[in-house]
């Protein structure tokens, strides 16, 4: 890669842990530190973070990974060029910015607390659940950070004498870091990305600023919000109490996108990251695609100021990974995530079982918040390798829906589809590590997955933003990647069509059986 030597940082706060990343000029991590947090679920459906916990941890990776880098020989300290912050979107914090301190705990992506708001505000609305889709791209939905703000306004107290008082500030975790990082009580910059932005059902898709009409219509006053910018430019400083002061913060997207700047996905490419959640994301280029098929328009990303803003489809999937951690903290069924693998290669098939994780609803591009989880298909035969299997297979079969949705609205002129008519899924994330899993999404596809030798691509992608920014890196530096392709590992579908036709209507079924649980008591 072209640009003089020295490093970039990578600050990756995901939902479960947080990671700082430094990597070389030629994109190569040399050291990482990762710490995981504390999650919070004061009631069903509830989940939250402290914001302090998160804050400290950052400040903890940053150390320990020059640290290590230190001890590797690497001149960290005085090459350093600037670091870029990649976050869990949507999750919401209101803090005091007189005494710094959040008025209450943040309230988490996947949080389902305000479905009652959600109910309220499709009855009282004239468009009902799509009555924001026009200026923002999204429907009325838990999922997104203007319904958790209300939430905190109607039932907290101290954010409704903060708002009226005028101490309270709105953020969401990027927001929240680059406040403390750059000052804080001392002048800390209250700013927010385009792409963190995108995500809050405030932001006009095509002004890229907030839409008054919202605020308005919502009650939400425009002085509690952060200033919009692009992910690509120098957004501050680091503070005097953190362990490199004076070092550029010149990169910001939430984590999905930054992933898709990591995977290089420019026009009419699509990636899937597996984590807590997984996320799909396509490049539908310079004009946003109102869908037709339950996916949200949004952004990919804008790499400067003046640059041309990318826009996107997404299919969004509460839970992935989340399914695994659940099988190993709430049945111990597994001791650690990497030994579902194993568990589940031992059976060629889930024995008939169907397994649908909608913990606290479904998301893209089902949208039924009034689901709950379901296993169906047990008999007696039904072992624990069977449930492993039927796991994974649900990531997969939600990954699918989601791509069914894509060609629908975007594939109609075979822009998804390479030189030999062929569609290629990247994949990134921690789970894609699993080769079952990547196979197993390959089969229930019918197409090719293609793995990339760096599979981490988030903090990949906030590391780019920030080195475009102070020119250690060039565009042309990312997005002509061939050499990475050609190391990329590539599983091919191996099912029968009938096989998978079979198990896609199966899937539905067990999709099906999930509906109007919410209301289940004991």
């Amino acid at each position: 890669m072209a640009g003089e030597n020295g490093f970039i940082g990578s600050i990756d706060q995901g939902t479960t842990s947080t990671r700082f990343i430094i990597y070389d000029r030629d994109a190569r991590a040399v050291a990482s530190h990762q710490v995981e947090f504390t999650q919070f679920y004061p009631e069903a459906g509830w989940v939250e973070h402290d914001p302090m916990e998160i804050l400290e941890s950052v400040k903890v990776c940053i150390a320990k990974a020059i640290d290590k880098a230190t001890a590797d020989g690497h001149n960290v300290d005085g090459g350093l060029k600037a670091i870029g912050l990649t976050d869990q979107r949507e999750t919401t914090v209101v803090w005091s910015k007189s005494t710094g301190l959040p008025l209450h705990k943040a309230i988490v992506w996947m949080d389902a607390r305000t479905s009652s708001i959600c109910r309220r505000l499709e009855k009282e609305l004239s468009g009902g659940r799509s009555h924001f889709v026009e200026s923002c791209g999204l429907p009325i939905s838990t999922y997104f950070s203007a319904m958790k703000l209300l939430w905190l306004m109607e039932n907290v107290d101290a954010v409704k004498d903060g708002i009226k008082s005028g101490d309270a500030i709105f953020g969401t975790i990027d927001t929240w870091l680059i406040w403390n990082m750059t000052g804080g009580v001392n002048g800390g910059l209250h700013v927010t990305d385009v792409t963190n932005a995108s995500r809050t059902m405030l932001m006009n898709l095509k002004t890229l600023s907030w839409d008054e009409e919202t605020l308005k219509t919502l009650g939400i006053p425009a002085a509690i919000l952060p200033k919009i910018v692009s992910n690509s430019e120098v957004i501050g400083e680091i503070c005097k109490g953190w362990p490199i002061p004076g070092i550029k913060i010149a990169g910001c997207l939430g984590d999905q996108h930054a992933a898709m700047l990591g995977q290089a996905c420019r026009k009419g490419e699509a990636k899937s990251t597996y984590g807590t959640g997984a996320f799909i994301l396509l490049n539908t280029g310079e004009v946003p695609i109102k869908s037709g098929h339950g996916l949200l328009t949004t952004l990919s990303y804008k790499l400067g100021p003046q640059a041309v803003t990318n826009y996107a489809l997404e299919g969004s999937i509460a839970i992935a990974g989340a399914a695994v951690q659940w099988l190993r903290d709430s049945l111990g069924i597994i001791k650690s995530a990497s030994e579902i693998e194993e568990l589940a290669a031992m059976v060629d098939s889930t024995g008939g079982v169907y397994f649908v994780p909608a913990f606290n609803g479904l998301f893209a591009p089902w949208w039924r918040e009034d689901a709950r989880g379901v296993c169906i298909g047990i008999t007696r035969f039904t072992n624990k390798s069977h449930i492993a299997r039927a796991v994974l297979e649900s990531m997969c079969f939600q990954v699918k829906d989601v791509l069914d949705s894509m060609n629908k609205d975007a594939g109609e002129k075979g822009s998804l589809n390479n030189d030999k008519g062929e569609f290629l899924l990247r994949v990134d994330g921690g789970a894609t590590a699993n080769n079952l899993l990547m196979q197993i999404q390959a089969d229930l596809m019918g197409t090719p997955v293609v793995r990339p030798v760096d599979i981490e691509t988030t903090a990949l992608g906030a590391a780019y933003a920030a080195g475009l920014a102070v020119g250690f890196w060039k565009e042309e530096d990312i997005f002509e990647s061939g050499e990475k392709a050609k190391n990329s590992k590539v599983f091919r579908p191996n099912m029968e069509e009938a096989t998978r036709k079979k198990k896609v209507e199966s899937w539905c079924k067990a999709v099906e059986r999930t509906f109007d649980l919410a209301d289940l008591s004991i």
